[in-house]
């Protein structure tokens, strides 16, 4: 249905016929002569309508809504002079249609398909397709693409497996509530729904895979917080006659390798490691943002004198200078 995609097209390419497919993003009219802004995943290209070079396809596109869906066929020139767009890869070329065919009408969309104009959150997921249609949401789910893969290939060049484990499994104690499926061949009985791999995973080392590895989707029924969801999906691995070293060092090489492969950066290893307990003094907590230097100060003795009641019975007394630098938002 398409020769190219609404991403590619260049210099290179003029005088060519091509087919292109996507939706009507952005529409202007000049002098009787409409240009739209066609877009797909891969980015726009504007598309031009004249009526002295097509009178149909100029009274199709007189008809064009937003985000409708629509095939042309034409070919590609370059823009007059400064009318280029140098923000857009097929900024300084335009298609001029000979034929068009609408695939798809559209009402009129209850919601902004760009990133000038974000609807708020109920708006975006009752119209989710709407949303998805956005760049920033189009490059987030290329993203995640992309860290998939890199992880996928950091795994298979050091002697993992990709097994996929069973979704409908039987309850086991863990550290949330399971969810439950009932069974319609077995009257009265249900399924869970995993929480994590654990005992597959272990199986499958018990068995002799040595080394396995998925994109592991978990759930738990909880309630939300700002790091509990339903659902997640995550890098789920296990690995045969290792130590603790050999664990933290493949993690920490996947991470290098992901960072490498993904935003082309590359991160100092080993990480810094810390002590359970020096974690617990300095932080008060098992995984610090070590970002901000924030340490504890044991202030016991120069407060356990003190008239406030907290301070005078307490066993240990800790506290944080916080720089003026800080927010109240940022202490909080």
């Amino acid at each position: 249905m398409r020769t190219h995609n609404c991403g590619e097209l260049d210099k290179k390419a003029l005088g060519k016929k091509v087919k292109l497919c996507g939706w009507d993003h952005k529409r202007r009219d000049h002098g009787g002569i409409i240009f739209i802004d066609l877009r797909d995943k891969y980015g726009l290209t504007q598309i031009v309508f004249d009526p002295k070079h097509n009178k149909d396809a100029h009274e199709t596109a007189e008809n064009l809504g937003r985000e409708d869906v629509i095939q042309v066929l034409g070919t590609v020139r370059e823009r007059p002079e400064g009318m280029e767009n140098k923000r857009l890869v097929t900024g300084e070329v335009e298609v001029l249609v000979e034929d068009i065919f609408v695939l798809a009408k559209a009402d009129t969309p209850p919601m902004e398909v760009n990133d000038r104009v974000e609807a708020n959150e109920e708006m975006r997921l009752k119209f989710r397709y709407l949303d998805l249609r956005r760049p920033t949401m189009q490059k987030r789910l290329y993203f995640r693409h992309r860290c998939a893969q890199s992880a996928r290939e950091y795994l298979s060049a050091n002697g993992f497996m990709e097994i996929e484990t069973p979704m409908l499994v039987k309850s086991t104690p863990e550290g949330a509530r399971d969810y439950i499926v009932p069974s319609r061949v077995n009257p009265g009985k249900f399924y869970a729904l995993p929480q994590s791999p654990q005992l597959y995973k272990q199986i499958l080392m018990v068995g002799g895979c040595d080394r396995y590895f998925q994109l592991a989707r978990c759930l738990r029924d909880e309630d939300l917080r700002a790091d509990r969801q339903p659902e997640h999906t995550q890098i789920d691995l296990e690995m045969s006659f290792v130590d603790v070293d050999d664990v933290l060092a493949l993690v920490e090489g996947l991470m290098k390798h992901v960072f490498k492969k993904v935003l082309g950066k590359d991160i100092k290893t080993p990480f810094p490691r810390l002590p359970y307990k020096e974690a617990m003094d300095s932080y008060g907590i098992d995984k610090p943002d070590l970002r901000f230097g924030l340490e504890l100060a044991d202030v016991t003795e120069t407060v356990k004198g003190s008239d406030f009641q907290v301070f005078k019975n307490a066993e240990m007394t800790k506290c944080l200078a916080v720089e003026d630098k800080f927010t109240r938002k940022d202490i909080e």
